[in-house]
């Protein structure tokens, strides 16, 4: 019984930033698990890089080059795509270490363009599928960072916008909790990705990462892809709303 609630096979699953980091590794734990796998990333090489890894292993997988940024361009992925039963928002960008008086409008929008736009976008735009079908479930990724203030770095612009998405999370998931689709958002600690490697190529930065950390180390992808794969299964199906801080303990002082 329990284990039959985590088949996603017949479902299409579209994870955004799929290429790489957190994103590929829910790609493939979704994959595993049975779901048709859409690859929707910026960069076209890692876009078929991905691809053929995931086939590699038995995965059926497919890409499609995207810029969560750009509304129509999201919207002509979810019309080509109007099955999606799963859709992962792991898409963003964090460039920390900027003190919020040497912030720039350009670096602030950066932040709110990709890692809020974006994943409202894409929930807007694959959300009415989901809603016109009666089910669905969403996961964002969102951070612990939406919860705290991280030390030693500065990085305000990063920190507000994933606050934005956790906020999002459960006002979508509000609106359409009675109408079949969930939403839902995981509050990673540091993973071991390309987005963290500023921080643990600085000696003292990644010592104070692990020193505030209970568990004493980073996270790894394949540890916020299993929490994604339970949000987006039927294992889930009480979930939503919900913002799982994945984050070793980190919050807890």
């Amino acid at each position: 019984m329990y284990l039959k609630k985590f088949d996603l096979k017949g479902r299409t699953a579209v994870v955004t930033g799929g290429g790489q980091g957190i994103g590929f590794a829910c790609a493939q734990a979704l994959g595993e698990a049975g779901a048709s796998v859409v690859v929707a990333e910026l960069v076209p090489e890692r876009v078929e890089s991905a691809v053929k890894q995931l086939q590699a292993l038995g995965i059926d997988a497919t890409g499609e080059v995207l810029d969560v940024t750009d509304s129509a361009a999201v919207a002509a992925v979810a019309a080509k795509y109007p099955n999606t039963g799963i859709l992962v928002n792991n898409a963003g960008v964090a460039k920390s270490d900027v003190r919020g008086e040497d912030t720039s409008d350009e670096l602030w929008a950066f932040h709110m363009k990709i890692n809020l736009d974006g994943v409202f976008y894409c929930c807007r735009e694959f959300g009415r599928n989901m809603l016109a079908a009666g089910k669905g479930s969403i996961v964002n990724i969102g951070s612990m960072s939406g919860f705290i203030v991280n030390k030693p770095q500065p990085q305000s612009p990063y920190n507000a916008s994933k606050a934005a998405v956790h906020h999002l999370t459960k006002s979508l998931a509000a609106e359409w909790g009675q109408r079949g689709v969930r939403v839902n958002a995981v509050a990673p600690t540091y993973i071991a990705t390309p987005l963290t490697k500023f921080g643990m190529e600085n000696k003292a930065m990644s010592d104070t990462w692990v020193e505030m950390t209970p568990m004493g180390r980073v996270g790894e992808p394949d540890e916020i892809a299993s929490v994604v794969l339970f949000l987006a299964s039927d294992a889930a199906s009480l979930l939503t709303g919900s913002i799982v801080l994945a984050d070793g303990g980190y919050t807890c002082w």
